[in-house]
């Protein structure tokens, strides 16, 4: 579960649905500052607000949770290249270093080396000796939490 993707998604979510954050918080019975608490990753609605949420979008609470983003612009990590550096740095932001150093552990020599070009100040070797062996799936997991990040602020931008 990661927090920043659900937090942009509930954003993505309301802004969908043609809701203020006054309006939603109007519709679930909470605060305003709760809703902004979610969009900006600070806090998660808890279990019977999470509920209110499914029903009002007609989602489950695992879509909330675990969201399926369509692809709005790339479908495969290796395509992370074919975003601008402005724009990819801004997504890349959002991930630690060592979920970026696991996603890349992945990834083929170019897609790494442009990464390494876009953020100098990581110490990537030093990063991924400290992680050593790891399992394709927590790569692959990683890899699809940054392309549901672009792909939903693709989806966004687009509202």
């Amino acid at each position: 579960m990661n927090m920043n993707i659900i937090s942009k998604y509930l954003k993505f979510l309301r802004k969908s649905h043609s809701y203020t954050q006054d309006d939603l918080a109007q519709h679930l019975d909470i605060s305003r500052q709760a809703v902004s608490k979610w969009e900006t990753g600070v806090a998660i609605p808890d279990l019977e607000v999470l509920l209110k949420i499914s029903r009002l979008y007609d989602i489950t609470i695992n879509d909330i949770l675990e969201p399926q983003i369509q692809p709005q612009r790339i479908t495969d990590f290796e395509q992370i290249s074919t975003i601008s550096e402005k724009e990819l740095k801004e997504v890349l932001k959002q991930f630690d270093a060592d979920s970026l150093v696991t996603a890349l552990m992945g990834a083929s020599p170019e897609t790494n080396s442009f990464c390494e070009r876009l953020f100098p100040d990581v110490a990537f070797e030093m990063i991924r000796n400290n992680i050593g062996r790891i399992k394709i799936e927590t790569v692959e997991d990683m890899q699809n939490q940054i392309i549901s990040m672009i792909n939903l602020q693709k989806a966004d931008k687009e509202l």
